[in-house]
């Protein structure tokens, strides 16, 4: 009897643990959604940008963010906000530089080509990322998951007949940068899921800023409304999905983390079409939808 009662303990153990990791995930996922959802606003506040250039609009983005997660460790750390910078070590520091490098990337790509253009080039993520996952973390990505991204990809290739029209080279090949630096950035986020992440994106912040503001030399001179744009770029729309990204990351393995982030890519011509008229192609319009439903999916 006794060890009858140890099994069904054992058992119920077992579910208990399972149901929570299910809890865990589900809750990732939904925190994706939403973050990506948020972020995917970015092209919108860039196009609406009166007369700020790139390297304005990394430099007070880059400031923004960084001096947010700033005040939110001394909040949250008091005296031990460098120790938890610190506490990132090598991998975070690269990390960092990877976003950073990838953030950068990203603002020039949008500003030299068509919003739909960068985001079909960086709807790419997911299947690096998968690739990198499986080299570097030996990471197997779910069948469903799998699926799902075969049908996204479909969805892709039908937003390219209208993406590449418009390209210029410059524009892709910072587009691409965008796509394999941040796939770096999610495996180096995967593979350290138990320490404190955010610093990565303090850090990233930083060195954004620093580069655009040894590029600018002093042209620094931003449209106070455009600097307002800058803010809610920094402190708010990059920010709260980084965190959300870092947080799923605990929970979701690479290749499914990034996938969600097709919604990013795909409701971002959306808003620039509904706010300030850049019609997207109909093959823009039929790609992202399908990316939306295979994700729902």
């Amino acid at each position: 009897m006794k060890i009858i009662k140890e099994i069904t303990d054992l058992t119920q153990n077992n579910r208990n643990i399972s149901k929570k990791i299910l809890n865990q995930r589900t809750s990732a996922m939904v925190l994706m959604i939403l973050g990506s959802g948020l972020i995917s606003f970015t092209g919108l506040i860039i196009r609406d940008m009166d007369f700020a250039n790139a390297l304005q609009i990394n430099l007070y983005r880059g400031l923004s963010l960084s001096v947010t997660i700033l005040i939110i460790f001394i909040l949250k750390h008091r005296s031990y906000t460098l120790n938890k910078i610190i506490k990132v070590g090598k991998h975070g520091f690269l990390a960092g530089a990877l976003l950073a490098l990838a953030g950068i990337c990203l603002i020039q790509s949008i500003t030299t080509t068509t919003v739909a253009s960068t985001l079909f080039i960086c709807a790419s993520i997911p299947f690096i990322t998968s690739l990198f996952a499986f080299i570097f973390l030996n990471e197997r990505i779910s069948k469903q998951a799998l699926i799902t991204m075969v049908i996204a990809g479909f969805g892709v290739c039908l937003m390219m007949f209208s993406g590449l029209k418009t390209n210029s080279a410059y524009g892709v090949v910072m587009a691409l940068i965008t796509a394999i630096s941040f796939s770096g950035y999610a495996i180096l986020i995967r593979k350290n899921k138990g320490v404190e992440m955010l610093p990565c994106v303090l850090i990233s912040g930083l060195l954004i800023s620093s580069f655009c503001l040894v590029i600018l030399k002093g042209n620094i001179d931003i449209y106070w409304k455009d600097l307002a744009r800058c803010v809610l770029l920094g402190s708010f729309i990059s920010l709260i999905p980084s965190a959300l990204f870092i947080y799923a990351s605990r929970y979701i393995v690479a290749g499914e983390l990034t996938l969600f982030m097709l919604l990013e890519f795909s409701l971002g011509p959306f808003w620039v079409w509904v706010f300030i008229n850049e019609v997207p192609a109909y093959w823009t319009l039929a790609g992202g939808s399908l990316v939306m439903i295979s994700v729902i999916f």
